[in-house]
């Protein structure tokens, strides 16, 4: 199967004056379309930073990041921007909505950013809000939502592009245990349905373990775990 993102000797260090910090080097990752994994590893094992390298949203020291397979750092910044708008999605720990817009606004983003008709963009999300059950807060802003329907809106705001991949960083991590359960349900549900692929950032071993494949990324390496490791 074809690979959506694909990363080939990624390293990345920190520079402050004199002082260099090395987080990873010769990383390599390959996600094939509709495939679902996890990335578990220790606080300051470089995570985050590596799902921001996959995402564009930084650049690596070294080696190269294929989206869709296009090398990221081969594009301009608009280039770039335009790719992770149409192939990626992106979903944190907050959700990151603008909390002047409401939850319809706030999912038509990304389609009215890439250019579709307003009414266009305005049917696709309220079909998407409809589907993570919100279809009766259209109009509400994120300081009129709960915490769950913030990130069911997120989880909209991620899909509405049809990206060829979700990338999530602990996308479950600020919710109770209830709540993350069904947004974590709602995104594989979502992957099933769309074929979208998912690489999520997760310290819920328990969430791994219903993924793909889950990686553990420990001394700057990225290692494969079994099942019965996860």
């Amino acid at each position: 199967m074809d690979a959506v993102i694909r990363c080939e000797k990624l390293g990345k260090t920190y520079a402050e004056g004199n002082l260099r910090t090395p987080v990873f080097a010769d990383l390599e990752l390959s996600v094939a379309r509709g495939e679902t994994v996890a990335i578990v590893g220790a606080s300051g094992a470089g995570k985050s930073t590596l799902l921001h390298l996959l995402g564009g949203l930084d650049a690596p020291t070294e080696g190269e990041v294929f989206v869709a397979g296009r090398s990221m750092s081969k594009l301009g910044d608009r280039a770039r921007g335009e790719l992770r708008n149409q192939a990626l999605g992106f979903i944190y720990q907050f959700h990151h909505l603008l909390p002047e817009f409401t939850a319809l606004e706030n999912v038509m983003m990304p389609l009215l950013i890439a250019g579709r008709p307003v009414a266009q963009a305005a049917a696709k999300a309220r079909g998407l809000l409809e589907r993570v059950g919100l279809g009766a807060r259209l109009d509400h802003k994120p300081g009129e939502l709960s915490g769950g329907e913030r990130q069911r809106a997120a989880v909209a705001r991620a899909l509405v592009n049809d990206p060829a991949c979700v990338l999530g960083d602990e996308p479950t991590g600020n919710l109770d245990e209830r709540t993350a359960a069904t947004v974590f349900e709602l995104m594989l549900e979502l992957n099933r349905e769309q074929g979208t692929s998912l690489v999520l950032v997760t310290h819920d071993r328990r969430l791994a373990r219903r993924l793909d494949r889950t990686l553990e990324l420990t001394g700057g390496r990225l290692h494969p775990l079994t099942p019965d490791e996860v």
